[in-house]
């Protein structure tokens, strides 16, 4: 393809937030830069549910305080099925690491969120990122997650 946009590997995102707002706007911003979400959610309980559902999901983008428990339960879950993990969140426990593929500090710009997902897409499919978001740290690939060959990408 010499023009246009390279087929995603991340499309189906699960969005795992207890504050309503930041949910809401997550949900908009996501859907508007064409990812489909698979569910909004705002407990760890219905996180881990959706997540054990036949639901295909790419991506949980996750919150790590919420109100009935910890995200990092829901990172765990994301793990055993090869699913890989955005902690978006205001205060980021270094074991969170081990589970994640990168961590966006709160608050954010929208255009670091999209930027955030990019980079984690570019180090599933092992191509280097240019540039990454302001308050953004990217992990290394966690263990429980496969990684697929990437494209072939010519560097012209």
């Amino acid at each position: 393809m010499l023009f246009g946009r390279k087929k995603r590997s991340i499309v189906r995102v699960l969005v795992v937030e207890d504050e309503p707002l930041i949910a809401f706007d997550t949900e908009h911003l996501l859907s508007d830069a064409s990812y489909q979400i698979v569910a909004t959610v705002d407990r760890v309980a219905e996180a881990i549910a959706v997540l054990r559902s036949d639901s295909d999901v790419d991506l949980v983008l996750l919150d790590v305080n919420l109100a009935d428990g910890s995200g990092l339960d829901v990172a765990r879950a994301a793990g055993e099925r090869g699913v890989a993990v955005l902690f978006v969140t205001g205060n980021f426990p270094a074991e969170a690491m081990a589970l994640a593929a990168g961590c966006l500090a709160k608050p954010y710009q929208q255009r670091d969120l999209i930027g955030a997902i990019e980079a984690i897409e570019a180090n599933i499919a092992g191509r280097k990122t240019r540039r990454l978001p302001t308050g953004f740290r990217l992990f290394a690939i966690p263990d429980a997650a496969p990684v697929a060959p990437g494209p072939e990408i010519d560097a012209r």
